[in-house]
């Protein structure tokens, strides 16, 4: 069976099904074009985000038997088409939900301590101890949207603090000892925090806008971990000025996209995220909450583990 990689990954991926008798290719620079070219030669794609596996790609597939996506998402491939010709898809959640767990909770102790903004001012040699004066996570409300692999990481890396832990999915029957399942009306009637950490569809594009905003009966604060679509930013922005929303962690941005870079370098950059770079209560990381030393070998391990279940 032949793999062909378009992306690199932890060494072991290949190195491990290599010795499972898979022949690997590795192609990381040529065109999409290039690529559908020759990939009726293959019965196995590896990818992370390189480019889109849409219908017109995998027409060319005929041999195609599976895809593995070293990633949690599936979202850049056309599941439809895939799953109605035969073409098994493989994500490896597992491999990264520890890390982003703990890439919330430590956003949440920063936004709560006020860690980035107090840090910027003592460089900037300002000792300012009242105006830095930080909230207690213990009594809080945590209201996680979306209880998967993601969702539960965070949850259980909750359980040392004295905080009740809800959440809101649409799968029936998901609460575990970490976290207690309710209906989305008692979920913004409670929380003090909402964490996302849902999949992009078109239910969740554009999911957080001002409706939903002021549907909640506290004033909270926001993480974003997920898919940056999910969050309309301006209408963010509005709840950040009015004091409803109080801070926002993010880790991903609606304004995403393979050449997203030129954001700061053609003048172009958005006007509400010209406010979320200059807000003391907005903290921002380049998408990798999931992005660690030791989550990108257990993403290409879970990979093997999957492509060996069923091919080997």
């Amino acid at each position: 069976m032949k793999i062909l990689h378009l992306d690199t990954n932890h060494p072991i991926l290949i190195e491990q099904l290599n010795s499972l008798g898979f022949t690997n290719d590795e192609d990381y620079t040529s065109s999409k074009a290039e690529i559908i070219a020759k990939i009726d030669l293959y019965d196995g794609l590896i990818i992370r985000s390189r480019f889109s596996i849409d219908a017109s790609f995998l027409e060319k597939a005929k041999n195609l038997k599976f895809i593995g996506r070293v990633g949690a998402g599936l979202e850049n491939i056309d599941c439809s088409y895939a799953k109605n010709n035969g073409i098994t898809l493989i994500a490896a959640p597992e491999g990264n939900r520890n890390a982003v767990g703990e890439h919330c909770l430590g956003m949440l102790l920063s936004l709560f301590n006020k860690l980035n903004k107090a840090n910027g001012e003592i460089k900037k040699g300002q000792w300012l101890r009242e105006e830095n004066r930080g909230v207690e996570l213990d009594g809080k409300t945590i209201g996680i949207i979306g209880y998967g692999n993601m969702g539960k990481s965070f949850a259980k890396k909750l359980r040392g603090f004295d905080v009740e832990v809800l959440c809101y999915d649409l799968k029936p029957n998901v609460s575990d000892d970490c976290c207690k399942q309710v209906s989305l009306r008692e979920f913004q009637q409670k929380v003090d925090v909402l964490s996302l950490h849902t999949p992009q569809t078109e239910l969740t594009r554009n999911m957080v806008n001002t409706n939903f905003i002021q549907s909640f009966k506290k004033n909270f604060w926001l993480l974003n971990t997920a898919r940056g679509t999910s969050v309309v930013t301006k209408d963010l922005v509005i709840a950040l000025k009015s004091g409803k929303i109080l801070g926002a962690g993010l880790d991903v941005l609606e304004y995403e996209k393979a050449s997203f870079e030129n954001l700061f370098t053609n003048d172009k950059i958005p006007k509400a995220f010209q406010y979320l770079i200059n807000s003391n209560n907005v903290l921002l990381s380049p998408h990798v909450a999931g992005w660690t030393i030791e989550s990108k070998e257990k993403l290409a391990q879970t990979i093997v583990d999957k492509i060996k279940k069923n091919y080997s």
